[in-house]
């Protein structure tokens, strides 16, 4: 079982990007797949979340409307758009599995990606 995150990078504040997370050895949407994030100096707290019946939950109520989280089956992947970023968004990102159903509790989840890096800043 593998999760691989990319997509991070530097960008400015009001741009976008998408970060997305690959899935090897296992059939992720089978699966609760979780997108969480770092900032310097402060706990990892959920983000987003896809579960197994393609229900979405999001967590975070400053990133309610300019984040996405889907699913590409045919891929394996599931991506994160992310809209209108703001400085306070800067953080590592992660994507985590865990079985069924979506929790906002890093605790629940038992595979992580590597995460990836994202900095808004001008």
């Amino acid at each position: 079982v593998q999760l691989q995150a990319s997509g991070g990078g530097l960008v400015q504040p009001g741009g976008s990007l998408r970060l997305s997370c690959a899935a090897s050895g296992f059939t992720s949407e089978n699966y609760a797949i979780g997108w969480f994030r770092q900032a310097p100096g402060k706990s990892r707290e959920g983000v987003s979340c896809i579960d197994d019946g393609g229900n979405i939950f999001n967590y975070i109520e400053p990133v309610k409307g300019r984040f996405t989280i889907s699913r590409d089956n045919a891929k394996n992947t599931v991506d994160l758009q992310m809209n209108s970023l703001k400085p306070e968004d800067t953080a590592v990102y992660y994507c985590a599995r865990r079985s069924y159903r979506c929790s906002r509790d890093a605790v629940a989840f038992n595979y992580w990606g590597q995460g990836t890096l994202v900095t808004v800043s001008s």
